[in-house]
């Protein structure tokens, strides 16, 4: 077992580069299923779950290269069309490769897949568009296997705007017959940079980033080359850490319109932001006030990723807080972790209320998910003592050798093996 160690009270000064977004670079990983061939990714980051991706890709019969931030996926070669059961549950975006593999081959056989325990996760609305795409489904056994001569286009509504969803049924209409359209869709950054790598694939995909999106299906897709967008929960995440710290740190590789309301809310506790192209500086000097409510939504929404982070930098900002849960029902597992830190909050359903303490302690928490894991890496940067966090598997999933990043900017954290 790690566990990771960290200095409190050290203030966060320097620039550092946001590596390419895990959520966008996941689905693309699998949309290039698609198309026979060699397709190349750029600036896709080093984390646990691209690892596993590429792990699936491989089980599979795909051949599959990484070298340093480029991977290049030959799908020519595959040979099988069931996900491994050990695979899908280490990470519930193995989800994504139903929609590209039963569009190419016909048929998939996957397992339910795992994650974060964040609260319920159904795939039943992937399911139920497949179904309306023309898929004979069948669950047995922990099983699902799905079959098709050739998906057919069909007008879809979603009953939630959900990301996954989205994606998936977006990557199978690329190839099926006739018009799709999605409607409820999700919103998100990583939705339209996935129909970019798609179109550049010879898709027909209009509306991402909208409400309804809108695919003419193809007879096939070619292989082709793409840059992932920057990672927008990352991004949030340094700048939480500059803030809590009071610090000042710059952000390179960002696209602020992705950050909106988290900027909004940052200024309105306080925090000195500034916006350059691709480029954020936030500084942090005055003292931290609380705001009056975040609410997590879909995009542009407040994300969700970043709502236990958030509520870090809130545990220690004057006043009172209130910070309402609204995506997932299980999303306030870090909330008992922040109270061994001296954190005063009290939950009530999907609603916390935070009353800003003077300072954090340091103590011995554990991450529970990813970004549970993100909010107690924030808060031990602003504790006072020395914090060692386990469950270090979960923030790995999501970020880059964290604690290079921040001794890079200043921090004093280090990993301990023990027995």
């Amino acid at each position: 077992m790690e566990r990771l160690a960290i200095v409190g009270g050290r203030p966060l000064t320097g620039s550092v580069r946001v590596h390419g977004a895990k959520n966008a670079a996941l689905p693309i990983l699998a949309a290039s299923v698609l198309a026979a061939g060699k397709s190349t990714i750029t600036d896709v980051p080093d984390l646990k779950d691209i690892r596993v991706m590429s792990q699936i890709l491989e089980s599979l019969g795909a051949k599959v290269s990484i070298e340093g931030r480029t991977a290049q996926v030959d799908s020519s070669t595959i040979h099988t069309f069931e996900v491994p059961e050990e695979m899908m549950r280490q990470m519930r975006s193995s989800i994504f490769l139903m929609g590209p593999i039963l569009a190419r081959f016909g048929t998939v056989r996957v397992s339910k897949p795992g994650g974060c325990t964040i609260g319920s996760r159904p795939i039943d609305l992937h399911l139920k568009g497949l179904k309306a795409l023309g898929a004979n489904i069948e669950e047995k056994g922990g099983y699902i296997q799905c079959t098709t001569e050739r998906l057919r286009g069909d007008h879809i509504y979603l009953d939630i705007p959900s990301v996954g969803t989205t994606e998936n049924l977006m990557m199978a209409a690329t190839l099926a017959e006739g018009t799709t359209t999605i409607g409820n869709a999700a919103r998100e950054p990583e939705i339209v940079d996935l129909a970019r790598f798609l179109n550049k694939m010879g898709a027909k995909i209009s509306g991402a980033g909208e409400d309804t999106i809108t695919i003419q299906g193809v007879e096939e897709l070619r292989p082709t080359r793409h840059t992932i967008i920057p990672d927008r929960i990352v991004a949030g995440t340094f700048l939480l850490a500059g803030a809590i710290t009071r610090g000042d740190i710059r952000l390179i590789n960002v696209i602020p319109g992705h950050l909106g309301v988290v900027l909004t809310k940052l200024r309105e506790a306080g925090v000195e932001i500034k916006v350059d192209r691709d480029i954020i500086n936030v500084r942090s000097r005055g003292e931290l006030r609380a705001v009056d409510r975040i609410q997590t939504a879909p995009y542009p929404g407040f994300p969700t990723d970043l709502q236990a982070p958030f509520m870090s930098l809130l545990t220690i900002a004057k006043g009172s807080s209130i910070v309402s849960e609204t995506i997932f029902e299980e999303r306030f597992k870090h909330v008992s972790e922040l109270r061994r830190m001296g954190a005063n909050i009290k939950v009530d359903l999907r609603t916390a209320f935070v009353q800003g303490v003077s300072e954090l302690t340091a103590a011995s928490v554990e991450a529970s998910d990813l970004r549970a894991g993100a909010a107690l890496v924030i808060a031990a940067l602003a504790a006072k003592g020395v914090t060692h966090i386990t469950g270090l598997q979960h923030i790995d999933r999501g970020y880059e050798r964290i604690e290079d990043v921040l001794n890079s900017l200043g921090a004093r954290a280090w990993r301990i093996k023990s027995g």
